[in-house]
């Protein structure tokens, strides 16, 4: 028997990724307009900038916002944190709010 290995595609939620730009915006007092934020574009170095400081203050404008717990020590924060799309699709899979 021949099993096929299928990834899903999961379509990006743009009402949250325009939401979550909009609380990165403001919860990090960022001169860049929400919409200016490409959703692929990194948003830590080269991308928007962010820096260690600005991951804490989002992890926890985050859980306020969403009730995700996004916590300093686990191991996936470079995939999640990655680009604005990536922490949208985190946020969706597992928000309480």
């Amino acid at each position: 028997m021949n099993v096929m290995n299928v990834t899903a595609v999961v379509e990006p939620d743009l009402a949250l990724e325009a939401d979550l730009a909009r609380l990165i915006v403001t919860a990090l007092s960022l001169e860049t307009a929400a919409e200016e934020i490409a959703p692929e574009a990194p948003l830590f170095g080269t991308g928007l900038g962010l820096d260690s400081i600005d991951a804490l203050e989002l992890a926890l404008a985050v859980s306020k916002a969403y009730g995700v717990q996004l916590r300093s020590d686990d191991e996936r924060n470079h995939r999640i944190f990655a680009s604005l799309r990536s922490l949208a699709a985190h946020i969706a899979g597992h928000r309480t709010r």
